[in-house]
C-alpha cells in the first residue's frame, strides 16, 4: 500500500535517496500524452520537466500527465510518478516572483507535485515563490517568514484527477508544501546558482516550505566568471560553494541535490545527498541497493 500521492515524499521521508530524469530543455513533441503513458513506468523517482529553457507549453503538460494517469499506476503502485517543473521565471526579488505569479497557478493546474525555482537570489523572493504556490487555507508558517498564499480556487476539477482524489477541498489541503506541512504533497526546490545566491544562501534556505535545494555549477560558474572545461575537476570555488549550500540546506532540513554516477553515487549518499541527479539508471539501481530499498521502481 502506498502512503503518499507524491512517491518522492514518500521516500525522502524514509531517508531514501530518490533519482530523477528529464532535461532542463526538451522539444516541442516531447509534452505528449504517448510519452506520459511510456513514462508511467519510468526508471526514475520523479521526472524534472526544464521549462526555464524549454517551451512552455501547458497544453502538452496537460496532455503528459493525462497519459502518465491512464498509463499507470507505477511499479510503486503510485497514481504517477513524481512531476516537478522548473520554472521560467528568476528567483532575483520577490516582485519579479509575485508578477510573474500567473505561471506558478498554470503549471500547478496541470497536476503536478511539485516546482523548482531557478537563479534563487534573496530570502525575500523565496517567501514569495512559497506564498504562490499556497491556497489562503493553508496557514502553517503564515506569521513566521510567510504571508497568506495566493494561489485562486479553479484549478481543483483537473488537478483532482491526477492525484485521484474526489473532493476538492482534500485536494485544497494536500497542494501545500513538505516538510512544512507534513500532510503536504508538493515538493518545492531551489537552485542557489549566483553569487548574490551564494551570499544569502543561509537566508534563503531558512525559509519556510522548501523541500530540496542545489547548487548549480554550470549558473555558479557563470556567475564567477569561471570558464568550465569538459572533463577537467571543478574549481575549487565551486566545491566551496557547494559544500556552503549544503551545510545551509542541513541546519534547516532542507534535502540537498547533487549528482550521482555509478562511480561515486555510494560517497554521494554517504555525504547525505538525498536527491541524485545524474540520469543515470545504473546508478539509482547501485543506490538503491545500497540503502537497502524497499519501494518497487
Amino acid at each position: 500500500m502506498v502512503k503518499r500521492i507524491n512517491r518522492a515524499i514518500e521516500l525522502l521521508e524514509d531517508d531514501q535517496p530518490i533519482y530523477y530524469t528529464g532535461l532542463h530543455s526538451f522539444s516541442r513533441d516531447f509534452l505528449t500524452y504517448e510519452q506520459g503513458e511510456k513514462d508511467s513506468a519510468i526508471w526514475a523517482d520523479y521526472i524534472n520537466i526544464g521549462m526555464e529553457h524549454g517551451p512552455f507549453d501547458m497544453g502538452g503538460l496537460e496532455a503528459y500527465m493525462d497519459g502518465l494517469v491512464d498509463g499507470g499506476p507505477t511499479p510503486s503502485g503510485h497514481i504517477t510518478p513524481t512531476v516537478i517543473v522548473e520554472l521560467p521565471v528568476q528567483g532575483e526579488n520577490a516582485e519579479i516572483i509575485r508578477y510573474n505569479a500567473w505561471q506558478i497557478r498554470q503549471i500547478l493546474a496541470r497536476g503536478v507535485h511539485g516546482i523548482l525555482l531557478c537563479e534563487a537570489t534573496s530570502a525575500e523572493a523565496v517567501a514569495a515563490f512559497v506564498e504562490s504556490c499556497r491556497y489562503k487555507r493553508n496557514d502553517i508558517g503564515v506569521g513566521y517568514g510567510l504571508k497568506d498564499g495566493t494561489r485562486g480556487v479553479g484549478s481543483e476539477f483537473k488537478t483532482k484527477q491526477k492525484w485521484g482524489i474526489e473532493d476538492d477541498n482534500e485536494y485544497r489541503a494536500k497542494a501545500d508544501p513538505w516538510p512544512l506541512n507534513p500532510e503536504g504533497e508538493l515538493l518545492l526546490g531551489l537552485k542557489i546558482e549566483t553569487l548574490a545566491g551564494l551570499n544569502n544562501c543561509e537566508q534563503i534556505l531558512s525559509v519556510p516550505g522548501i523541500g530540496f535545494a542545489e547548487m548549480g555549477p554550470g549558473d555558479m560558474s557563470m556567475s564567477m566568471k569561471i570558464k568550465r572545461t569538459p572533463g577537467a575537476p571543478p574549481d575549487q570555488r565551486i566545491k566551496d560553494a557547494s559544500l556552503r549550500v549544503k551545510k545551509a540546506c542541513d541546519k534547516n532540513g532542507v534535502k540537498f541535490l547533487e549528482t550521482g554516477t555509478p562511480q561515486n553515487i555510494i560517497e554521494v549518499i554517504d555525504s547525505g545527498a538525498r536527491v541524485i541527479a545524474g540520469q543515470s539508471q545504473e546508478a539509482a539501481e547501485i543506490g538503491r541497493k545500497y540503502t537497502n530499498r524497499k519501494m518497487k521502481s
